[in-house]
């Protein structure tokens, strides 16, 4: 059978995206997921996203990693789904749609994509990195030379550590450019690799330096190796709250690919 896909990229980010409103993909074969997001054997990205109905919101997001499994939020993917259900005519302009954690917010202003992350109450402050969750987990440290940095090698190290459980967390390394921007580069597991940009890592980031004074700004500009991201937050004693994800969402090709 003939199925239809869009490949999308945020900030280098890529995903497959397909239509699943008529529930017809096969959602528990975790092979060929691995295998569409297989860049040499398949369409090749980051992760498969479906955009699926919902009884109350504009739609339900589902998330899978390369590897072949769901996973937790994915910031930048969600971005891109939001465009796709825009280019779909689901949606015009905003949108509310569920993810794996909850409810989400999202405007379309122009080619940006500002998508309303969950709050964060809890930050864990260690000596020599920051760990909160934003939707999915992230490991937060500060390196010198970041350019320089061997990440699929530093990131495997920790996400396999003995600091984390089986899971495993996502891991974030950080260059200060100054009080407002932040050099930033991702290992993801299930990509197990480092990846162009993360979005959910880009605003663990910008609360964790904000946490740890860092930075007193609240509108923060993340470079990442596939190009800029904005988060913006408000934060309220100990908790972060109106947490907002921006930058551009952009189709990269449609497709047609059997199974």
């Amino acid at each position: 059978m003939t199925h239809t896909f869009y490949k999308y990229q945020g900030t280098g980010n890529d995903f497959v995206i397909m239509d699943n409103r008529n529930a017809n993909f096969e959602k528990e074969n975790t092979k060929l997921i691995a295998q569409l997001c297989d860049r040499r054997f398949g369409i090749g990205a980051d992760g498969l996203i479906l955009l699926e109905n919902h009884d109350t919101a504009d739609f339900t997001m589902v998330y899978y990693n390369a590897d072949g499994n769901e996973s937790t939020m994915c910031g930048n993917g969600g971005r891109c789904l939001v465009a796709f259900a825009k280019k779909m005519g689901v949606i015009e302009n905003r949108a509310t749609f569920e993810a794996i954690d909850g409810l989400h917010h999202a405007v379309i202003d122009g080619s940006i994509v500002k998508l309303q992350m969950q709050n964060v109450d809890k930050v864990q402050r260690h000596e020599h990195h920051v760990f909160l969750d934003t939707g999915s987990p992230h490991h937060v440290m500060f390196k010198d030379n970041l350019e320089a940095l061997n990440v699929k090698k530093e990131g495997a190290i920790i996400r396999n550590g003995a600091l984390y459980n089986e899971a495993g967390t996502n891991v974030n390394f950080v260059e200060k450019i100054n009080d407002h921007t932040f050099s930033v580069r991702t290992y993801e597991r299930g990509v197990e690799d480092e990846t162009l940009s993360c979005g959910t890592g880009v605003t663990a980031v910008a609360l964790a330096m904000h946490y740890i004074g860092e930075t007193e700004k609240n509108h923060l500009t993340l470079k990442t190796k596939g190009g800029n991201l904005e988060v913006s937050f408000n934060k309220k004693e100990a908790e972060f709250d109106d947490v907002w994800l921006m930058g551009p969402a952009t189709l990269v090709f449609k497709g047609e690919i059997e199974w």
